[in-house]
């Protein structure tokens, strides 16, 4: 998993509540179990219309938004079913990052797992945030998990908080299986015990 530390990119607002997993990404793209090529289908139903062109009034089309890899949401984000396709849609178009003033919980786990920081702000600082969102080619937006702290264009602060184990996870880029192996040796050593105490095993 590719760790997080430091941020600094665009913002893209998306001021809707209760965006859905559908949402971020319709069942019709559920077939692949791959992690890769979601992202073309990320917000498919908004982002394109139905003769397939793209639809210029949603956010992630519009040109000072198409590299946007920090998202500004509207309360109670990945709401609706379990579906990891969700993060990994968002990844692999490049968001790597989502503030909102509240998440779903699966949603915010599974976020995590796949090297994406959610991060849970007030509602008076996520109204500056999507101002500053709202600036278009200006809307860079600078993250620093290990300070937990948010910094506008204009230098304004917004201080966040975070789990301490998921924090170590993203800094150190570790999902299940590098936690795992980060006790490589002890299971070696645990292995080996075994087999010499219980030969017959």
């Amino acid at each position: 998993m590719q760790k997080f530390d430091k941020l600094t990119a665009v913002a893209a607002p998306l001021p809707m509540l209760n965006v859905d997993t559908d949402m971020i990404i319709p069942k019709d793209y559920l077939k692949t179990i791959k992690r890769t090529g979601l992202g073309k289908g990320l917000f498919s139903e908004m982002r394109y219309n139905e003769d397939g062109s793209e639809n210029p009034d949603f956010v992630l089309n519009k040109p000072a938004y198409r590299g946007a890899e920090i998202l500004v949401a509207g309360d109670n984000f990945g709401c609706g079913s379990s579906r990891e396709h969700a993060p990994w849609a968002l990844l692999d178009f490049g968001i790597r990052c989502v503030i909102s003033t509240s998440f779903a919980d699966i949603f915010y786990n599974n976020a995590f797992k796949n090297g994406i920081l959610p991060i849970v702000v007030s509602k008076e600082d996520l109204d500056k945030l999507m101002d500053d969102a709202e600036r278009g080619a200006n809307a860079t937006i600078s993250v620093d998990l290990e300070a937990q702290e948010i910094s506008g264009p204009d230098g304004g602060v917004v201080k966040f908080d975070i789990d301490p184990f998921k924090k170590h996870c993203l800094l150190n880029g570790l999902d299940e299986i590098g936690l795992s192996l980060e006790k490589a040796r002890h299971i070696d050593r645990h292995e080996q015990r075994i087999a010499e105490e219980r030969p017959w095993h």
